[in-house]
This record gives structure tokens, C-alpha cells and sequence, in this order.
């Protein structure tokens, strides 16, 4: 079957002749160049199937990269070659039309998943290589010539056409022989090889241990060793070897020769590099991000006796406004301005910046003398936004507040230090932002802490300290009020009204989530009842409650709703279970079997966040799922007047398809009666946001629906 002109299979051979041309010249295969493009048109395909997989499956790059050296891609320029291929072409030809970020990262990974199965094949190869190799040469006598007379035939196929670089000398350095591969990774002639003893192949970045081991093996001391080292190149460039040094014996076992073993890692070693400054360095700005940023901060700590640290914790102030009005593209622009700046006030020993994330940046500074660098570093950090920044022809000028924490090092920990700089930075805020604030021990006692409200936890729900808001669920077409979603909220005895961000991610990760949620869903349950009784007009008032990813896993949840409905005398239909997109990303049939006896039973569920997570809009298909919530982040868009047409046309297709699977849509965060009005336009079921209610007590819920089934 011929495929499709510049459809996927055409894309994905075009793909395949890219590779093949890049990579035939440093091949040693029988095939013409064709042929090996037939060769590889699998393996691409699988490429492409593994970047566009759902879930990333890194055991398919392993099999990739071993598949080349099965095609005889042993060469070290092929791994090279076929990643610059991979790292250029993968993500063009076949990525269709998925997100390019998400996309590339994925072929990031790919790409070392692949160099990790081309080594290791290599190796298993190579040990076959070794193992024939040391036999041949074990029967040494007194000269190469003699050791080998015997075998000469075999041991000159296999140490020719090894794909490993392989030398041999004697006991003194003198190296008496290496092959192609060994000459072809370095890239000189093998009479200029020969004419250097062992102990001249030295490297500036060489362990201490590898010259000890080294001797200890010509001394009859050691019988192998293996280690990472580097040479010299004769251009100077560095070579990079995983390094294997065995000693053979003659027929007495007296020491005689030693034999080098060689595979290059340069290309892998440089695409860890790039793979570790990815993982610690900030995408959009270039900065140190959160990972690399703690391990520097948790070595400031560790430093010996006499060493302080001083930390400055920057949010902007007013950065949400700004991303709101002049759109995300701008406020990346912003950010990356503000970075350059940043970088500029932090270039002395000792001083770094990061970027944490959103708008949030920290400066750390290290040395005996913090005390009084610290306040030089924040102030340069506020002199340096003081200058406008321009944005798409506009001078924006952008303020900041600054958290200081300094002290001497061994005290405290990473976390805590991070946490008291984010306490003082929000004391900057409230105090009118523009100003830097020094941490205050008083002042971070004061605020909560995440050791003191875990604590807490516990003795709050039996104290009856959790009480229950409800935000209306407002029918588009009619504007009339359906239900109510439930959101548990702590009255702290010291704290005040504590909002379920600040404490259900501590109650699941003590486990106190699953009596804390079975607390909110017979309390939701019984004031759905309730509503019910009061509210004889139109349709029951359903209700809303959201489930943790803890509770999906917890073997009781499904038997907990049936008793809960039962002794309520609630009907399953008037209850909706929310569980958020992230919880189902790549969930297996066991996590959806309780989620389907409860579908099967009448109860709703519904996908919430849906967008902000990687949405798998095929996969909602095996999900027992009956309606999407859309995230607030679409509807952000309409605030604006015109709407932001990308905006328009992502929720009208996310509707289109929802609507086509037999999905309600439901929209959070609507804030103005012209995003209510375009959601209506769009197709949406059912909105809530502070357009039509904050969350408040269930009262004001029957009222409200009471005046919709009068009015």
C-alpha cells in the first residue's frame, strides 16, 4: 500500500532516509545504502511511536540504540550521527501535531535511552570480543609474534574487526600493538601511538586511584580494573573512555602483558551534560532552577565552621496583572529581562541566582561575611527593576519584594531556610511589596508551619474544626442554579480559616485524607438530602465532592459511598465525585474499577483540571467519566474584550468533542457576565465562579435556588 503524500508514513520515511544517508558512511554493513535505509524504516517507526506513546517507555529507545549496533553501527560516529538525527528530525517529521515543547522533551529522552542501549549491547558485544581476545593471548610464550603463532588467524579477525578499541604492551609501557578501532578513536597514526609508553597517556581530569590501580596491575598485584578516563587526542580534543585493563599471564602465570580495552563515551558522557544542565537549569530564563538551586543551598549549609550564607527570596510584585493583560508570551519576555538583570547583580564567588519558578527568584550568597554582603546583593537585586522594561512597545516597570534570611551554616535546613525567606518575602508584600524585609524568628513562629498543622491534623477532625462551603453549579442555558460543589475548609484555633491548599496535601500524605474525605462526602451527602427536601421547584440540587488520588487507591471507597447514600437517602444521581485529570494520567484498570462500579451505580464523575495536565483527549474513552471541568486557565482569555480567539477555538473544540463522547462540560472560574454569556455561546453546560457566588454556608444555596424556581 502506498502511503499518503506527506502523510505520516511518507513523513516517517523521509525520516528514515535522513538517518540512513547520515549514518551509512560510518557503517560497517554489506548493504547498499538503500537497503540500510529498509533496515532503519523500523526502528524510526518505532521512534515514532514511542514519542507519541501516552505514557514514555525508555525501554524502546534501549532497544533502538541496540539495534544499531546489531546493523553493524558500531562505529563511534554512528551513535553521533543517528542522535543528531534523532535530536534534528524525530520531532519534524513525526511529532504531527502534538505540543512541541512536551514533544521535544520527550525525544531529549529518548535520544538517551537509545546511547544507553547502543552501550550496552556494545559492551555484551565487546565481552564476546574480550573473552576471544584473552584466550588467543594467553598462550603467550615469550613474544607477540610466538603468543600468538599459535592462533594467529583467529586473533587477527578478532582484534581487527573489533568494534572496541584494543591495545596491547608490556609490563614496562611499550605498547606493541593496536587496532583499527583504537587508531580510528583517536584519530593518529599507530607508529606515533606505538613511540608513547603507557605512563605518558596522562589526563588533567584523571582520579588518583586510576595511575595506583595501574600499578598495582604491572606489579602482578591486580588482575583487572576498569575506570572512566580521558586522553588526548592529538588535536587536543578530549577523548572519554570507559577504560578496562587486564593483565595476561603466560603458560607459569607469570605477569607478561597487559591489555587495554577501550569504548568511547565521549558522545554519551556530552549528552549526560546536556541531559543533567536541562534537568538543574530553567527552560524559559536559563537560570539554575528549584533542583540545582537546593543542592548548592544544602552545600552552603553543610560548610565547615566559620562559613555563613545569606539567602534573597524576590517575588514580583503585580507579574499576574501584567501576564493577565499583555498575555503569557509577554510575561515570559518580562521574566527573561528580569533574569538578565538578576544574573548581572550576582557575580562574585560564592554567589548564584535561581529561578524557583513563576515570578519567584532567589540569590544566594556564600562566605564569612554574609551578614554584610547579603544587604549589598538585595540591594543591588531592587536598584536593578528599577529601570522600565519594554514589552511589545510598552515601558513596563516591574517592583519586587525581597525575604532576607542569613545566619551561620550547620544550623538549619534547606527547607526551613527556603520557607522562612518565603515567610519574610510575603511580610515585604503585605507591607506594600517594593522592600526587602529581614527574617524575623518571631514572625516566622507566628506563621504556619507545616510541622505544626501535620500535628494538628489529626485532633482537628475529631474536634469538629472542618466545616463545609459550597459554590454553585449554575446551568448555562437557564441560569438556574443545579447543585453545588463542596470545599472543606479548617477553622484553626490559631490560625484562623484555612483553605484546602494549605492542608489536604498534608492530610494525604499522612493518610488522614481518607477519614478527612469520607468526613466531607456524609456531610455533602446530608446537606444534598437536605436541599432536597427544601427544594420542591425544578430538578434535585446535586452536589459536588472531590476525591483525592489517596482515595482512589483506598480499598473502602466504593462500599463508603454505598452506606454513605443509603443511610442518607440520597439517590446516587444527585452526587458527583471530582477527581482531577493528573490522578487519571496514565491510570491502570485496577485504579478505574472503583471509579466504574460507582459510574455503573448512578454516581457522576467528573474530570477536573481538565487541561492543565497532559491531556490525553483519546484516552477518554476507557474513562468512566460523564463530565469535564475546565480548568480556569481557558477562560482567563475572555476576561478581555474581543476574547482571545486561541482561547475560543480550544474550548469550542475541547466542548465539540466532549459533547460528541457524551460529556457535560462544566467551566470554573468565570468572573464576569461576558465570559458567562461567550461559555453559553461556546456550548458549556454548567459554570460556577465568583460571578454567581463565592463559596459560602449551605443556606445561601437553597435561597439561591429558591429564587431560580420562583423567578
Amino acid at each position: 500500500m502506498s502511503a499518503e503524500p506527506d502523510g505520516p508514513e511518507d513523513r516517517l520515511r523521509r525520516f528514515a532516509t535522513i538517518w540512513s544517508r547520515a549514518v551509512f558512511p560510518v557503517t560497517s554493513t554489506s548493504l547498499t545504502r538503500p537497503e540500510f535505509e529498509e533496515q532503519l524504516l523500523p526502528l524510526a517507526r518505532r521512534l515514532s511511536d514511542a514519542l507519541l506513546a501516552r505514557t514514555f517507555e525508555a525501554a524502546e529507545g534501549r532497544r533502538v540504540g541496540a539495534a544499531l549496533v546489531a546493523a553493524h553501527c558500531t562505529d563511534p560516529e554512528a551513535l553521533s550521527r543517528a542522535l543528531d538525527c534523532v535530536d534534528a528530525y524525530l520531532v519534524l517529521y513525526c511529532g504531527e501535531d502534538g505540543p512541541k515543547e512536551a514533544l521535544r522533551t520527550r525525544s531529549v529522552r529518548l535520544q538517551h535511552a537509545m546511547a544507553a542501549g547502543y552501550a550496552e549491547a556494545l559492551r555484551e558485544r565487546t565481552l564476546a570480543e574480550q573473552q576471544a581476545i584473552s584466550e588467543a593471548a594467553l598462550t603467550a610464550r615469550s613474544t607477540v609474534a610466538e603468543a600468538l603463532h599459535d592462533s594467529e588467524a583467529r586473533f587477527r579477525a578478532v582484534f581487527e574487526g573489533a568494534a572496541i578499541g584494543i591495545g596491547i604492551a608490556d609490563l614496562d609501557g611499550n605498547i606493541l600493538q593496536v587496532n583499527g578501532a583504537l587508531l580510528r578513536m583517536f584519530g593518529g597514526s599507530e607508529q606515533t601511538m606505538r613511540l608513547r609508553p603507557v605512563h605518558e597517556w596522562t589526563h588533567a581530569e584523571d582520579a588518583p586511584q586510576v595511575w595506583r590501580l595501574y600499578e598495582e596491575l604491572v606489579r602482578g598485584e591486580r588482575e583487572h580494573y576498569h575506570v572512566e578516563k580521558a586522553f588526548y587526542r592529538p588535536d587536543g580534543t578530549a577523548l572519554w573512555t570507559n577504560l578496562t585493563v587486564s593483565l595476561l599471564r603466560d603458560a607459569d602465570g607469570e605477569p607478561q602483558y597487559q591489555l587495554a580495552l577501550m569504548e568511547d563515551t565521549t558522545e554519551r558522557r556530552l549528552l549526560n551534560l546536556r541531559l543533567r544542565y536541562e534537568a538543574t537549569h530553567d527552560a524559559l530564563t536559563g537560570l539554575p532552577n528549584r533542583t540545582l538551586f537546593f543542592e548548592r543551598l544544602e552545600k552552603a549549609l553543610a560548610a565547615g565552621d566559620g562559613q555563613r550564607f545569606g539567602l534573597c527570596y524576590l517575588d514580583l510584585d503585580g507579574f499576574k496583572t501584567i501576564n493577565d493583560s499583555l498575555g503569557h508570551a509577554a510575561g515570559d519576555r518580562l521574566l527573561v529581562e528580569v533574569a538578565d538583570r538578576l544574573q548581572s547583580c550576582a557575580t562574585a564567588p560564592g554567589e548564584m541566582v535561581a529561578r524557583l519558578g513563576g515570578d519567584e527568584f532567589v540569590a544566594l550568597t556564600t562566605g564569612p561575611d554574609t551578614e554584610r554582603e547579603v544587604d549589598e546583593l538585595a540591594g543591588r537585586i531592587m536598584n536593578a527593576l528599577v529601570t522600565p522594561i519594554s514589552i511589545d512597545g510598552r515601558d513596563l516597570t516591574v517592583r519586587g519584594s525581597v525575604g532576607i534570611v542569613e545566619g551561620p551554616a550547620g544550623e538549619r535546613g534547606a527547607a526551613e531556610v527556603l520557607r522562612s525567606a518565603d515567610i519574610t518575602m510575603y511580610r515585604a508584600k503585605s507591607a506594600g511589596g517594593n522592600r526587602f524585609e529581614l527574617a524575623d524568628p518571631e514572625a516566622d513562629a507566628r506563621a504556619i508551619t507545616r510541622n505544626g498543622l501535620t500535628t494538628a491534623l489529626p485532633a482537628a477532625l475529631d474536634r469538629g474544626e472542618f466545616f463545609i462551603e459550597y459554590q454553585p453549579l449554575v446551568h448555562l442555558g437557564d441560569g438556574s442554579v443545579r447543585g453545588a460543589e463542596a470545599l472543606v475548609r479548617w477553622l484553626h484555633p490559631q490560625h484562623g480559616v484555612l483553605g484546602p491548599d494549605r492542608f489536604i496535601p498534608l492530610a494525604e500524605h499522612t493518610g488522614l485524607i481518607v477519614p478527612l474525605g469520607r468526613w466531607v462526602l456524609e456531610q455533602s451527602v446530608r446537606q444534598a438530602r437536605s436541599w432536597q427536601q427544601r427544594h420542591s421547584g425544578a430538578g434535585p440540587l446535586r452536589v459536588n465532592v472531590n476525591l483525592s488520588p489517596c482515595q482512589l487507591t483506598h480499598p473502602g471507597l466504593v462500599q463508603d459511598t454505598v452506606d454513605i447514600l443509603e443511610r442518607e437517602g440520597l439517590d446516587a444521581q444527585a452526587l458527583c465525585l471530582e477527581v482531577t485529570e493528573s490522578a487519571l494520567i496514565g491510570a491502570d484498570d485496577d485504579l478505574l474499577k472503583p471509579l466504574r462500579r460507582l459510574a455503573e451505580m448512578g454516581v457522576d464523575i467528573a474530570l477536573d483540571d481538565f487541561g492543565t495536565g497532559y491531556s490525553n483527549l483519546a484516552n477518554l474513552r476507557r474513562l468512566p467519566v460523564s463530565i469535564l471541568k475546565l480548568d480556569r486557565s481557558f477562560t482567563r482569555g475572555m476576561q478581555q474584550f474581543p476574547a482571545d480567539p486561541v482561547d475560543l477555538k480550544i474550548v469550542e473544540g475541547i466542548v465539540s468533542l466532549a459533547h460528541s463522547l457524551d460529556l457535560a462540560v462544566t467551566v470554573e472560574g468565570v468572573e464576569t457576565g461576558a465570559q458567562a454569556e461567550q461559555l453559553r455561546i461556546l456550548g458549556c453546560d454548567t459554570a460556577q465562579g465568583w460571578y454567581y457566588a463565592r463559596p459560602g454556608p449551605p443556606e445561601r444555596l437553597h435561597e439561591l435556588a429558591l429564587v431560580d424556581a420562583v423567578g
